[in-house]
């Protein structure tokens, strides 16, 4: 037992607990998941495809800009959504991989 060890640095766990507790919802998962596939959308772009409450996609978008998961641009009248760091998306990748779920 005395080889064992903790394979990752404590801060890269402590980072990696974060974000899955932020993304730890289907809605902002699928939020994830759209911003890979097109590198940024507007609520209404997102409402359209997620078929949610507006209001309920304002609060994970908010949400997940308040934990520094996305970031927003306006430019005119519309307010665009975007990943702010496009590590995130290997949830994804592995969601998609993943035979159990």
């Amino acid at each position: 037992m005395s080889t064992l060890k903790v394979r990752v640095d404590q801060k890269k766990l402590e980072r990696a607990a974060y974000v899955l507790k932020c993304v730890a919802h289907p809605v902002r998962i699928s939020i994830i998941d759209l911003l890979e596939q097109k590198e940024r959308l507007t609520v209404s772009q997102l409402q359209e495809v997620l078929q949610v409450e507006q209001s309920l996609l304002s609060h994970h978008l908010t949400n997940m800009r308040d934990k520094g998961l996305v970031e927003t641009r306006r430019e005119g009248k519309n307010v665009y959504y975007s990943l702010s760091d496009s590590a995130i998306t290997h949830i994804i990748s592995c969601i998609h991989g993943c035979k159990n779920f």
